[in-house]
């Protein structure tokens, strides 16, 4: 499968650089899969298009302030460190700037010596551009983080936020993602429960964002590129609604790719232990990539963004949709103005 199928242009000028206010006020881009019908809509229209007895899946991962700036002790020369994940042996998988002048062994300095980092050597399975860091520190490692670091914004948003919650989602609990699972950036308390009002089940994963959120596929074939695996867990009470809406004829709908990968790897370790239902409760560690010919096992619609060329995300959403769909659609959004990416506008694949 060529990642050349999967390109196309973008205008810098359709990168949204802030959110809008209210959060639900961003345009909706509805794909019927059925017979490609396209509608324009506004965001806090959602609810129209949800159904008593359906499920909506929400990712409640929280991005960490793992974006640290510091010296490399002994020379005071700038570092940069985004934390990534914790491997088994206590260290941490991290992005550096700049990543190749590190040696293993040399210190890194934060917060005037609140936090200090000891660079490790690099595994050989490491991911490229990846380096490994033992941290040292006094007290817990997320006070240290909420005193010392930033939360990371993606590459492409050139400006400071004024309130740094507003690249969380207002579900948002559990500290672990280097990046907001940004499908759910539209939604306010209030539309949460007007949802729930129409005898939608809101429920929650979780799936840590992590490296591939930041790095593209290379590789000219996209078979040929590597997942880094993230954390994910299916908690008993969100199994449960997906069983029932499936038993029911509801419809699971996954708040994000983030979700769907979540909720699909949890539905795929329940097939293969022919358990005889959707998905069982769980968590654990998934290189889930999902692919165009991919089969959906849980997952019945999708609200999300619209994703950069060539990324995983777009052969995620071109397996649900369809190739020739999305990229149609994309287009029709780029001629109607539509903002892409973190801080754009959504869609919804019905």
């Amino acid at each position: 499968m060529r990642m050349a199928d999967f390109d196309y242009t973008l205008p810098p000028e359709a990168i949204a650089q802030e959110p809008v206010e209210p959060r639900d006020a961003s345009r909706l881009l509805v794909l019927h899969r059925g017979d490609g019908r396209l509608e324009h809509r506004i965001f806090r229209e959602l609810p129209q298009y949800l159904r008593p007895g359906d499920v909506l899946v929400v990712n409640e991962s929280r991005v960490r302030p793992a974006r640290l700036v510091g010296e490399k002790e002994g020379t005071g020369g700038v570092v940069e460190l985004l934390l990534l994940r914790p491997d088994a042996d206590g260290a941490w998988e991290c992005l550096a700037r700049p990543g190749r002048r590190l040696r293993p062994g040399q210190w890194l300095v934060f917060g005037g010596g609140q936090l200090r980092a000891q660079v490790l050597p690099s595994r050989p399975d490491s991911p490229a551009g990846v380096r490994r860091v033992r941290l040292v520190h006094e007290g817990s490692l997320d006070q240290v983080l909420e005193a010392l670091g930033q939360v990371p914004l993606p590459p492409y948003i050139h400006r400071e936020l004024a309130d740094p919650e507003r690249y969380q989602t207002v579900y948002a609990k559990e500290p672990g993602s280097a990046a907001a699972p940004t499908a759910g950036l539209h939604f306010t308390p209030r539309l949460l429960e007007q949802i729930e009002a129409l005898g939608v089940a809101v429920v929650p994963v979780v799936l840590h964002v992590g490296l591939d959120t930041f790095r593209p596929v290379t590789e000219e074939e996209a078979e040929a590129h590597p997942m880094h695996r993230e954390y994910f867990a299916v908690p008993p009470e969100t199994a449960q609604a997906v069983n029932g809406a499936r038993a029911r004829g509801g419809r699971v709908v996954a708040v994000g790719t983030t979700t769907v990968r979540a909720l699909e790897s949890a539905a795929l370790e329940t097939e293969a232990r022919g358990r005889g239902q959707v998905m069982e409760a769980g968590s654990g560690w998934t290189d889930l990539y999902i692919l165009p010919g991919y089969r959906f096992r849980a997952v019945d619609a999708l609200i999300t963004n619209f994703h950069l060329p060539r990324s995983t995300l777009l052969l995620l959403v071109s397996a649900f949709a369809g190739r020739e769909a999305i990229l149609q659609a994309y287009q029709v959004a780029l001629a109607e103005g539509y903002r892409f990416y973190s801080f754009g506008d959504a869609m919804l694949i019905l």
